[in-house]
């Protein structure tokens, strides 16, 4: 089962391979993430294709709004994802 702790990684995984100026060490988890990383509206649909993509999370564009944060991420994450 992965851990919130690797669900995070991969989150800022995809982020910097789309921003591959930012820090991960960097982004705090309750900081909104716009914020803190300049990324435009399709930087940012690109990044939430990428957790879908390597999560295996769909995330209709109903969510998209809901997701400010990496801890709302992670946590989007856990919910959605089956366990095994």
């Amino acid at each position: 089962m992965r851990t919130s702790q690797d669900i995070r990684s991969d989150i800022l995984s995809v982020l910097t391979s789309i921003a591959p100026e930012v820090e991960p060490e960097e982004i705090d988890d309750h900081t909104l993430l716009r914020d803190q990383v300049d990324l435009d509206s399709m930087d940012w649909l690109n990044f939430l294709v990428g957790i879908h993509k390597r999560l295996s999370v769909d995330i209709p564009e109903s969510d998209y709004q809901k997701l400010r944060t990496v801890a709302d991420l992670v946590g989007y994450v856990q919910r959605h994802t089956m366990t095994p």
